[in-house]
C-alpha cells in the first residue's frame, strides 16, 4: 500500500494541479442560524434532516426552507463541550422501513458515553425510539465521542467511538469500546462474524481498535472498503483503511504530540499496528467525510471529501483501490470551521459550518 505520510508530501500535494480556486465554484447559503450543525441526511422526498449539537433535529423542506420548529420527542442528549446530538443517517432501506439513526452523548456531564438510537419521523415527531448501542464504559470528560455512522454493503452498521481524551490508553483494550469502531446489525445485535466474537476478554461488537477520535467514516459501495479518519492531538491526524480485527496504534504509535508539547510516544509505527494511509501533520482537524458519487463533478467519482475544522477547508482525496493518489484542498476559501460535507442527490456538496449561528452551504460548479 502506498502511503502519504510526511508534511513535505502534503505540502506538495496542496499545490497539485487538481487544486481549484474559489472562482471555480458557486457557493449558496441554504440555511442559517443553526446552532453548531453536525450532520445532514437527504430524504427521498427532497427534505433534508440536520442535527444541531444543542440536541435538536431540524428539517429543511423540499422547497429548501428551514422549518422553524424542531422535531419533537428526540431523545435527550448531554449537551456539554463536544457532546450533544451528533450524526443522523437513514437506513439503506429507509423507503421500506422508515428507520432513521441518530448518535448522541448519553448520560450526564460526569458520566457519559456515545449512544445510537433509531426511530421514525411522523408529523414532525420522533416515534418508535429504540436504543441500538451504548458504548461501555462511561467516562467523565464530555469529549471525543467519535459518533459517526456508516452502513456496510451487507446492511450492518459501523459506529466510530473516541478515546474520551483522558482514557486514551483504553484504546488498546478489547474489554472497552473506548477508541474503537464497532459493528452491529441494524437492530443492535452482534454479527457472528465480528473478529472478536467468542473471545472471553473482548467485547463482541468491536470491529477495529487503537483509534483516537474517528470523526469520519465511509464505506465504498463498489469495493466495500472502509475509510475512516481521526483527530490526532497536535498533528497526527490520520486517514485509515479499516480492516476487521486490526489495531490502529493509538496511543502507542502516532505522529502527533500532546497539547502540552510533550511526546505521547517515541513511536510512529509499531509491529502489529496499522500505519495511516495519510498522516496530516500539522493537524487539519478532520471532521465529516463523504465519498463523491454524482453528476455535477464528473471527474471526482469515488473521491473522498473531508471537512476540516482547523484548516477550514474541504480536502479532495483521490484514491485508486487501496492507494491514495493525491490529496489537496478545494480552495473554497470559506474561512470557517467546517463540521461536515455530504453529497446531495443532485451531486452538489453540502457543507456545514461549525458555529453558534452555523450555515449549510451548497457548493456547485
Amino acid at each position: 500500500m502506498k502511503s502519504i505520510s510526511t508534511p513535505l508530501t502534503i505540502a506538495l500535494l496542496m499545490s497539485a494541479i487538481l487544486w481549484q480556486p474559489a472562482a471555480a465554484f458557486q457557493i449558496d447559503s441554504i440555511a442559517e442560524g443553526l446552532e453548531h450543525p453536525w450532520s445532514i441526511a437527504f430524504m427521498p422526498d427532497g427534505r433534508m434532516l440536520v442535527t444541531e449539537r444543542s440536541g435538536r433535529l431540524r428539517v429543511i423542506d423540499s422547497d429548501g426552507r428551514l422549518l422553524d420548529d424542531a422535531v419533537a420527542g428526540i431523545p435527550e442528549s448531554v449537551v456539554a463541550n463536544q457532546g450533544g446530538l451528533m450524526e443522523v443517517t437513514l437506513h439503506p432501506e429507509y423507503e421500506e422501513n422508515g428507520w432513521i439513526y441518530l448518535s448522541l452523548a448519553h448520560g450526564s456531564r460526569r458520566t457519559n458515553t456515545t449512544r445510537v438510537v433509531r426511530g421514525r419521523l411522523k408529523d414532525m415527531r420522533w416515534i418508535d425510539n429504540e436504543v441500538i448501542f451504548t458504548a461501555e464504559p462511561t467516562r467523565g470528560a464530555p469529549v471525543h465521542y467519535g459518533a459517526r455512522l456508516a452502513f456496510m454493503n451487507d446492511g450492518t452498521l459501523l459506529i466510530t467511538l473516541g478515546d474520551g481524551f483522558d482514557d486514551r490508553e483504553d484504546a488498546q483494550r478489547l474489554d472497552s469500546h473506548t477508541g474503537t469502531i464497532v459493528r452491529v446489525h441494524d437492530d443492535g445485535r452482534v454479527p457472528v462474524d465480528n473478529p472478536f466474537v467468542g473471545h472471553d476478554d473482548a467485547l463482541p461488537e468491536i470491529f477495529s481498535y487503537g483509534h483516537r477520535n474517528p470523526q469520519g467514516i465511509v464505506v465504498d459501495p463498489d469495493t466495500g472498503e472502509i475509510w475512516s479518519h481521526e483527530h490526532g492531538p497536535r498533528g497526527g491526524d490520520e486517514l485509515n483503511l479499516i480492516r476487521a480485527g486490526e489495531n490502529y496504534g493509538c496511543p502507542v504509535a502516532t505522529h502527533g504530540i500532546d497539547y502540552s508539547g510533550a511526546r505521547i510516544t517515541p513511536y510512529t509505527s509499531r509491529p502489529g499496528m496499522v500505519d495511516p494511509v495519510i498522516d496530516w501533520t500539522p493537524s487539519i482537524a478532520p471532521a465529516g467525510m463523504s465519498q463523491y458519487r454524482g453528476e455535477l463533478f464528473p471527474d471526482w467519482q469515488g473521491n473522498l471529501l473531508v471537512a476540516s475544522l482547523v484548516e477550514q477547508t474541504i480536502r479532495r482525496i483521490v484514491i485508486d483501490g487501496d492507494d491514495v493518489v493525491s490529496d489537496e484542498p478545494l480552495g473554497l476559501e470559506l474561512g470557517r470551521r467546517l463540521r461536515d460535507v455530504q453529497v446531495g442527490p443532485e451531486g452538489a456538496l453540502y457543507v456545514l459550518t461549525d458555529e453558534s449561528a452555523g450555515e449549510i452551504l451548497r457548493v456547485r460548479p
